[in-house]
């Protein structure tokens, strides 16, 4: 039985005071089924992982480097050492606004994982692409590409359609369960017995009111929250159906 997972991606929002509200309701977030990770912005990880340590954290992303001349990167390793257990890599708004490829993101996933990160790989199409019929192409390019060099143990995939990001769309439980059975059958071609226990999350305007029958799904193990990560009682409401499974 795979255990579920909950992300909260708190983009460029959030503050101590936020971590505090969260971390005083910690208990109800995780359950013996359901684990959670915040991933706030970086420069608060270590104070908050300090202050909070029972929290699970995630960067929210990471440099494809180790070290060297690259002003404001920031290197895997580091990420570790201040306290994240997890990093984001390839979100929409990584490959849309910061112009990353999927040999960026293949190259990131290889220096998370040697940091002993967990990667969380964030593959999806635009509305152009789906309306062009496009959608399962533009995946399996993105998990090939993207997962060539990858460890598949070590690994977590999360499933966000561009067009539902922000705008208050959302895939219907049947359109994300056909894109995540996509991707557990592509991992099963590489592996079968990795299929069964990658952990596969679902993200793109998740909310209290759809989250239980999208976490009901046979290949949906959780979400990847943005906006609604913002409020702990609608993550709270999020991580409860999670655990209901």
């Amino acid at each position: 039985m795979r255990q579920n997972l909950v992300i909260a991606n708190w983009k460029l929002n959030g503050s101590m005071d936020l971590i505090a509200e969260f971390a005083q309701g910690w208990d109800t977030l995780v359950s013996a089924n359901t684990d959670a990770v915040l991933c706030p912005p970086a420069v608060f990880l270590a104070a908050a992982k300090d202050k909070y340590p029972k929290l699970v954290f995630g960067a929210q992303t990471s440099s494809a480097y180790h070290e060297g001349a690259y002003t404001g990167e920031l290197a895997a390793s580091m990420l570790r050492t201040v306290g994240a257990q997890y990093v984001l890599v390839g979100h929409s708004e990584r490959r849309a606004i910061f112009g990353e490829t999927n040999q960026v993101v293949a190259d990131k996933i290889v220096a998370a994982q040697e940091a002993d990160l967990i990667p969380v790989l964030c593959v999806g199409e635009t509305a152009d692409e789906r309306n062009e019929q496009r959608t399962e192409q533009v995946i399996l390019q993105q998990l090939e590409e993207g997962l060539a060099n990858a460890d598949l143990t070590r690994l977590v995939i999360a499933y966000e359609p561009v067009w539902a990001i922000g705008t208050g769309l959302t895939a219907s439980p049947e359109q994300a369960q056909e894109i995540h059975k996509l991707i557990r059958g592509w991992v099963a071609q590489k592996n079968a017995t990795v299929a069964e226990q990658i952990q596969l999350l679902y993200g793109g305007s998740v909310k209290p009111a759809n989250a239980a029958e999208l976490f009901q799904q046979a290949d949906i193990d959780g979400g990847l929250i943005g906006g609604a990560s913002l409020k702990l009682e609608q993550f709270q409401a999020i991580c409860m159906a999670a655990q209901e499974i």
